[in-house]
C-alpha cells in the first residue's frame, strides 16, 4: 500500500486561489456549496448560468453576479463545471470550448467526462479536479460549522506547471483543508466513485434496506417496525462506523448484535454478491456503464423515469413519510429546494 499523504490548510498556499477569477458553471448541489464557500473565503466568483432560469434567480438571492456561460468563460481564469454529467459534454462543446484560452484551468468535481473522453480539452489548457467526498449541501453546512468535507484533487493536464497548487488552494477555499485532501487520478476517482455509488453506498445499501423491509413485511410484521429496524437505525449505525470504522460500531452494539453481525452478515453479502460487484466494476472500467447512462439520458429517460416511479411508490417510502411526519427527533435540514 502506498503511503497516505493528506494535505491540510497548513500545507497549502491559501492565497493563490484569491489571485484567480473563478467561474462556477451550474448552481445545483455542488455549485451551491462550492460557490458560497469560495465567496466566504474571499475568492472572486461568478456563476455561469442560463440567465432568467431558476438557478440564476437562486444565485442572485445569495448576492452572486451571474453571467451567460459564454461570458463567464471569457472572464474567468478557472472554469469549474458543476452541471450534471450527462449534459457536460454538449455544454462544453457549444458554450465553453470556443471561448477558452491558453493557460486557463478547466475544473471538474467528478472525472466522468474526462476519463471516458466525452470531453477532450486542448493541450494548452490545464485540466484539474477537486472532488468533495460529500454532497454540496454538506460541503456548505460543514463549512459554516468551521469544519470541512474531505476532498480529492487530481491533475490531468498541466501545461502551466502549477495545476496541483491551484487545485489544492481551491480545495482549501471550500473548506477541504480543514478535514483533509488526498491526491488521486481522474481514472481512479471516476471508477471507484461509480463503483461505490452502484455497489455499496447507494445501490447496494438501498437494495439491502428494501430487501430487509420486504422480508419482514412479507412475514407479517408491521411495516412501521420493519422501517425502524431496516432503515431508521441505519443512520445510527453508520454514524458509529463513520467515527471509528467497523470496530467502533461493534464496540458500541450488544454482544448479540455483534455475534449476529459477524456470523450472518457474510451469508447475506457472500461470494455471489462479491461476484456481482466484480461484474459491476468491469462494466464501469470498460466504459459500458457510461455509454448506457448517457444513451438513457439522450433517449428520453424512459427506463430511468419508470424506475424512479416504482421506487417512489414502494411501501417503505409511504411508511417513512408517515413516520417522519408523526415523530420528532433531531433532523437538521440541509436541503431547501426553493433556495439551494
Amino acid at each position: 500500500m502506498d503511503n497516505l499523504k493528506i494535505y491540510l490548510d497548513k500545507d497549502i498556499n491559501k492565497d493563490l486561489i484569491k489571485t484567480k477569477k473563478i467561474a462556477i458553471i451550474g448552481f445545483g448541489s455542488q455549485g451551491y456549496g462550492q460557490s458560497l464557500n469560495l465567496k466566504d473565503s474571499g475568492c472572486d466568483v461568478v456563476l455561469g448560468l442560463r440567465l432568467g432560469g431558476n438557478s440564476d434567480k437562486k444565485a442572485k438571492q445569495y448576492g452572486f453576479k451571474t453571467m451567460t456561460i459564454e461570458d463567464a468563460v471569457k472572464w474567468a481564469d478557472i472554469v469549474q463545471i458543476l452541471i450534471p454529467d450527462e449534459i457536460q459534454a454538449e455544454v462544453y462543446e457549444r458554450q465553453i470550448k470556443p471561448y477558452m484560452r491558453k493557460g486557463q484551468y478547466l475544473m471538474f468535481s467528478h472525472g466522468f467526462n474526462i476519463h471516458f473522453k466525452k470531453i477532450e480539452a486542448p493541450s494548452d489548457i490545464n485540466v484539474i479536479m477537486v472532488a468533495p467526498k460529500g454532497p454540496g449541501h454538506t460541503v456548505r453546512s460543514e463549512y459554516l460549522e468551521g469544519k470541512g468535507v474531505p476532498s480529492l484533487v487530481a491533475v490531468y493536464q498541466d501545461p502551466t506547471g502549477d495545476s496541483k497548487e491551484v487545485a489544492l488552494s481551491y480545495a482549501s477555499a471550500i473548506g477541504a483543508g480543514r478535514a483533509g485532501i488526498i491526491e488521486t487520478t481522474f481514472r481512479e476517482e471516476t471508477e471507484t466513485d461509480l463503483f461505490g455509488e452502484q455497489a455499496v453506498i447507494c445501490g447496494g445499501i438501498s437494495a439491502l434496506i428494501k430487501a430487509g423491509f420486504e422480508t419482514l413485511t412479507e412475514a407479517g410484521y408491521s411495516p412501521y417496525m420493519a422501517y425502524f429496524e431496516t432503515l431508521h437505525e441505519m443512520k445510527l449505525i453508520v454514524d458509529l462506523i463513520y467515527q471509528g470504522g467497523l470496530a467502533d460500531m461493534r464496540y458500541s452494539i450488544s454482544n448479540t448484535a455483534e455475534y449476529g453481525d459477524m456470523t450472518r452478515g457474510p451469508r447475506v453479502i457472500g461470494n455471489e454478491s462479491k461476484q456481482a460487484m466484480k461484474e459491476i466494476l468491469k462494466n464501469i472500467q470498460s466504459g459500458e456503464f457510461a455509454d448506457e447512462f448517457l444513451n438513457e439520458m439522450k433517449s428520453g429517460c424512459k427506463k430511468f423515469n419508470q424506475l424512479r416511479k416504482e421506487n417512489a411508490e414502494h411501501l417503505i417510502e409511504k411508511t417513512g413519510q408517515e413516520i417522519r411526519s408523526s415523530f420528532v427527533w433531531s433532523n437538521k435540514k440541509l436541503i431547501d429546494r426553493e433556495k439551494n
